[in-house]
């Protein structure tokens, strides 16, 4: 019949129920610090030797333990968390189960020292109290881990492996609480010190040792309606990026969780701004009201049932979303109002040179206001109110050649510049108490242009140079063609187009079935009708502007299962992707200009992947490379 059924006795079920606590040095560090933050702790220490398995030791100034506490703490369910049922649902401390201390004391030699007693248990020992010097708060130390355990100490890594897995637990509590002082000594030597009283952002940057500077860190906080959850959100900008989610940090109610959908919302948020294939840095902190979700479903509290957790996602998502298109117009872009600061010594060439260090830095948008800035403070009231009512006459660019400084010979200018002498003597001529008429003219005319973009050309096969108020933009032309059609793609989302012939769609799951059959809808919406065929699906239409076939429609839909919400933007971004140039696609100059061109009208200048299309470097930035002041 077999071997008979039979009661464990109580140091194996002790071992085996330690086993789903502590698995690892990690495992003692990551209770007793949520011990310590319960218990009110202002300052928190952990010293480990050889990884943790030769000794922890946490110490800190909570509110400690009495003779009686030490007493019952190391048996099994000793808590002072919950004390009934009901109490599961409204838990608002970090351990509440009561199988740390006793787990711990399971697989090492536990010592608690607190007040003036100290209390030593394990497999040999059972709650002996002694006298000791009074100390505030409390001192935990664990010695030998697994000792006691031949079969799960041989698993246990190198001391140098151990002690990263430790340390990585002490930053992860160390993330959660900026307002308490974490202390961190490896084998006697200083590894971490954060003070108290840091911002979430100022903590976080820290702990993942950013070498990014603090000005890339943001906070975004958000609160619902009815005060049920509100979250504080840190994250970097693009500049801040990762090749993995490691640094991505979930914190429910100061519990590091493990939960996917609020990680993706993160990443749909940052969707489009990061590029190929990169991550946010980021560490999310949601307060929700206890009732609304549940911890009690896994031994290290690693894992969190929400109620309902659609609301907090679609909240986090757009919140992101906003926060990084805000910032992209803000810094790529730039204010609407922004202009050039030296526009007429470069407009004027040679002519100009004279007059650019009385130029102003602080130059103001009116054209007029910065011709008086750049040439001559204290021009009159009669001639500041003549320059105005001449600036309406229109000017355009193409009558000056940048490239050789001077007016082409076109017969609206040639016969005022043969007028009283050239145009520029005439500016020379500018006095403190008049402007001579032919100066004003010009000058005027200059003011008064509404276009100064100038395409200079094309370069190393892959990036086009543009001129725009004195300011060069390195622009790359795949990327602003793709984001130009892209935003194009987008204008006319669920236009299509009906194949003859349709394409024959084969799945390789019913899986795959199930996921095309539950986003109908949304691929409708974006220009697909699909029916179902025997073998699989046919594609009957496809978006007006789609480059792709059937295989491509797998790749970028299918076999990613992407989000229905998401399904538009993907399809419009790897349309436009297909569509645009390539790097090293030699472009004419004309079409070339107009990719310029509007890359720099972009609202959003981001590839749909989330490479920036260009970048500027002004003309103060190109004077300093070169030394010139």
């Amino acid at each position: 019949m077999g071997n008979p059924v039979k009661i464990l006795s109580a140091e194996v079920a002790r071992k085996i129920a330690a086993g789903e606590v502590i698995d690892r040095p990690a495992s003692v560090i990551r209770e007793l610090l949520d011990n310590s933050v319960d218990a009110g702790a202002k300052n928190i220490s952990v010293e480990i030797t050889a990884g943790g398995i030769e000794k922890i030791r946490v110490v800190d100034d909570g509110s400690g333990l009495s003779k009686a506490d030490l007493a019952v703490c190391a048996h099994e369910h000793a808590t002072s968390k919950i004390e009934r049922e009901t109490d599961l649902l409204r838990l608002s401390t970090l351990g509440f189960r009561g199988e740390a201390l006793a787990s711990i004391a399971a697989v090492s030699r536990l010592s608690i020292t607190s007040g003036g007693w100290n209390m030593r248990a394990s497999i040999v020992e059972d709650h002996v109290i002694t006298p000791c010097t009074p100390v505030n708060g409390t001192i935990v130390t664990a010695d030998g881990i697994f000792e006691n355990f031949p079969a799960r100490r041989v698993f246990l890594k190198r001391p140098a492996s151990e002690a990263t897995a430790c340390r990585a637990i002490f930053l992860e509590k160390a993330i959660a609480r900026p307002d308490i002082a974490f202390r961190l000594k490896i084998d006697g030597k200083d590894r971490d010190i954060f003070r108290a009283g840091q911002t979430h952002a100022e903590r976080f940057r820290t702990a993942i040792s950013a070498t990014e500077p603090p000005e890339l860190f943001r906070e975004i906080s958000l609160s619902s309606d009815d005060d049920s959850w509100q979250f504080t959100l840190v994250i970097g900008t693009p500049d801040v990026s990762r090749s993995s989610k490691k640094d991505i940090f979930v914190y429910v109610n100061a519990h590091r969780v493990q939960e996917f959908s609020l990680v993706q919302a993160i990443e749909y948020g940052a969707q489009g701004f990061f590029p190929n294939g990169t991550h946010p840095a980021a560490a999310l902190f949601v307060q929700m009201r206890a009732d609304l979700l549940d911890f009690n479903i896994h031994p290290a509290k690693r894992e969190v049932r929400f109620k309902d957790i659609s609301a907090l996602h679609h909240a986090l998502s757009t919140a992101t979303r906003d926060f990084f298109k805000s910032y992209t117009l803000k810094e790529l872009v730039g204010s609407e109002n922004e202009r050039s600061q030296a526009f007429f010594p470069r407009a004027l060439g040679n002519y100009g040179t004279q007059y650019e260090e009385d130029y102003p830095e602080d130059a103001s948008e009116n054209a007029e206001s910065a011709l008086y800035s750049g040439f001559e403070r204290s021009v009159s009231k009669d001639i500041d109110t003549q320059l105005k009512a001449m600036s309406k006459t229109a000017f355009s660019s193409r009558d000056y050649d940048f490239a050789s400084h001077r007016f082409s010979a076109n017969p609206s200018f040639s016969s005022q510049k043969s007028a009283k002498g050239s145009e520029m003597r005439a500016i020379k001529s500018v006095s403190s108490d008049k402007v001579s008429p032919a100066g004003i003219s010009l000058l005027a005319r200059l003011a008064a242009a509404d276009d100064d973009f100038r395409y200079i050309g094309a370069a190393l096969g892959t990036f086009l140079l543009a001129e725009k108020n004195s300011t060069l933009y390195i622009i790359d032309q795949h990327a602003a063609h793709e984001r130009i059609l892209f935003n194009a793609i987008m204008e006319n989302a669920g236009e299509k187009q009906p194949l003859l012939i349709p394409l024959q769609l084969k799945t390789q799951s019913d899986e795959e079935d199930d996921y095309l059959e539950s986003v109908k809808t949304e691929l409708a919406d974006a220009g697909f009708e699909l029916e179902r065929a025997q073998d699989g699906w046919l594609i009957k239409s496809v978006p007006i502007r789609y480059k792709g076939n059937e295989l491509d429609f797998y790749e970028d839909i299918v076999k990613k299962h992407v989000e229905p919400s998401q399904i538009l933007y993907h399809v419009a971004a790897s349309t436009a992707c297909r569509a645009a140039v390539m790097d090293g696609d030699i472009v004419s100059p004309s079409k070339a200009e107009e990719i310029a061109r509007g890359a720099l009208e972009l609202k959003d200048p981001h590839c749909p992947h989330g490479r920036p299309v260009f970048h500027k470097l002004t003309r103060a930035e190109l004077f300093s490379l070169v030394k010139r002041t």
